[in-house]
């Protein structure tokens, strides 16, 4: 069923029936009638006639309305009703004034009045109230209409609502503002460049690296950096497609101690082109941009250098002890051997049955002051071991970093470990550094017991756990063990029961049972453990005066 057209106003049926009247005049119509009426309606048979002008008014899709000079509505189309939500019969004869919320600034009006009066096309936006009290962003058309002498007679306005647009547009305002607001906030520089490497967005970080460059741009600064220290020109990688990430290089920042270090990062973004061709979606090409991100990480490459340095000086450090000793021992061997050479004079002697008791007294004399001298080259040889102060320690974090240490070698060995530590242990002042001795002595001998025993599944315990006011930590393996026999002499100063004794003097668990007894506790063999050795070491707190 077909919708019932909407009825035609006044205008519209007497402009309808003068149509009809025109198109067939009865019979005997003066011609001046005809010709009177041709004026007001226009002629029928003239493709463009008024009533087309009329029609194409009464159903553009813009609120269209026709004033006097004073502003007094004379006519509204449809699209004014329905926007306004005024009918024609309540505007007509009404001020345009009508449709104000008294929100527009006075000196819009103000302007809007001196430009239509001067006879000239006035555009803007007012803040418009339709008759149900809402309000609406109008975009303002207001075009002169001038008689044949070219004098103001009436005013054509057309307008339209542009409150969505106005929201659209804030809101995209407010996008903006937070993503600003995000980058500002970024520890990190972050710039947008295009095609030639000029600027189109910056952050804070960016702009204080610039006055910390005394207006050098850090873009170009950096890419120098990535081309001259990694061999990587940024702009021509990102162009070309291609990201690149955590690339660290130096720059040198005027009033700062040394080079500071960035980790750079490039992504390539692609723009859509805002020309009219690319309405549709077709991007012209070359609208490339890069990203570039650069992290400071000064504070950590200083951290990394002093580490190495450190490793370094302890390393030459320790060659310098192993070298004073090697001398400090070269020279004892040179001195007992003067000793052993008297002796064995002596004996010679003694053999051939011509030394006098004189004379052997003598040699025995010199054989004394000789070992004396070689007795006092080796203690001089001995280094002094450090003054270490107790402090509160977790037996848990000494172990692991010690594992840390021996990871490489306990997987060459195909060591299975079996770490157990207690989740609380009770706080324990001891020395971190004897510890760390401690543990790593105890692991390697598991290492060697393990080695040694050619048995093809290797297997490692570390366990720790609370007793009253002090820790117990074993230390297992089931390597070739210890024999009955040996379980307490394997603790003598000089005991080595090793098969490949290259490099060890004995003194490994030596130093350790003193350790565990520095810090009040006690190392022993597991007796009860047959299948390889068990170590078990009690820990309580060191000795106050320690």
């Amino acid at each position: 069923m077909s919708a019932r057209p909407s009825p035609e106003s006044p205008e519209q049926l007497v402009a309808t029936a003068l149509g009809e009247f025109l198109a067939a005049p009865p019979a005997g119509t003066p011609a001046e009638v005809i010709e009177a009426l041709t004026l007001m309606a226009g002629n029928p048979r003239d493709p463009l006639s008024p009533r087309l002008f009329f029609e194409a008014v009464e159903q553009a899709p813009s609120a269209i309305s026709i004033t006097d000079v004073g502003a007094t509505i004379l006519y509204a189309n449809r699209a004014f009703e329905v926007l306004t939500g005024y009918s024609r019969d309540e505007v007509i004869g009404k001020n345009e004034g009508i449709l104000s919320n008294h929100a527009t600034p006075q000196n819009v009006y103000q302007h809007l009045w001196r430009t239509i009066q001067r006879k000239q096309t006035w555009t803007g936006t007012l803040i418009n109230r339709t008759k149900q009290g809402g309000d609406y962003l109008a975009e303002l058309v207001i075009a002169p209409v001038l008689d044949c002498h070219g004098e103001l007679k009436y005013f054509l306005g057309m307008h339209r609502d542009v409150t969505k647009v106005h929201e659209l547009e804030g809101e995209l305002r407010r996008q903006k503002a937070r993503i600003e607001t995000v980058l500002d906030a970024a520890p990190v520089v972050i710039v947008l460049l295009d095609s030639e490497g000029r600027v189109i967005l910056n952050n804070r970080e960016h702009k204080k690296l610039s006055g910390e460059l005394h207006g050098q741009e850090p873009a170009q600064v950096l890419s120098s950096a990535l081309r001259e220290q990694v061999g990587l020109d940024p702009l021509a990688e990102c162009l070309g497609g291609r990201a690149f990430k955590d690339l660290e290089v130096s720059i040198s920042v005027p009033g700062s101690n040394g080079p500071r270090w960035f980790s750079c990062s490039g992504t390539p973004a692609d723009e859509f082109d805002p020309s009219a061709r690319g309405f549709f979606g077709r991007q012209k090409p070359g609208e490339r941009r890069m990203l570039l991100l650069a992290n400071e990480v000064t504070a950590r490459r200083r951290e990394v250098d002093r580490a190495h340095v450190e490793n370094l000086r302890a390393r030459l450090a320790e060659q310098q002890l192993a070298h004073g000793m090697r001398e400090a021992l070269a020279a004892a061997i040179y001195q007992i051997q003067a000793p052993m050479n008297v002796i064995q004079a002596a004996a010679a002697m003694a053999r051939g049955g011509n030394a006098s008791l004189a004379t052997l007294a003598g040699m025995l004399e010199e054989i004394s002051r000789s070992g004396a001298r070689a007795l006092d080259t080796l203690k001089a040889a001995l280094p002094e071991g450090p003054r270490e102060s107790g402090v509160m320690v977790n037996v848990n974090d000494l172990l692991r970093q010690v594992l840390v240490l021996e990871t490489d070698r306990l997987l060459a060995a195909g060591i299975v470990v079996d770490w157990r530590p207690a989740p609380l242990l009770p706080p324990l002042s001891g020395h971190q550094d004897s510890l760390r001795s401690l543990f790593k002595h105890l692991i390697d001998n598991a290492i060697q017991a393990l080695n040694e025993s050619g048995r093809p599944q290797r297997e490692l315990l570390l366990a720790t756990r609370q007793l009253d006011g002090a820790v117990e930590v074993t230390v297992q393996d089931n390597g070739r063990g210890i024999p009955r026999g040996e379980r307490y002499r394997v603790f003598e100063p000089f005991y080595i029961g090793w098969r490949n004794r290259r490099g060890r003097a004995g003194m490994g668990l030596a130093m350790a049972q003193e350790i565990v007894t520095a810090h009040g506790g006690s190392i022993e063999v597991d007796p009860d453990y047959q299948d390889g050795c068990r170590m078990l070491l009690t820990l309580n707190a060191v000795a106050a005066d320690e």
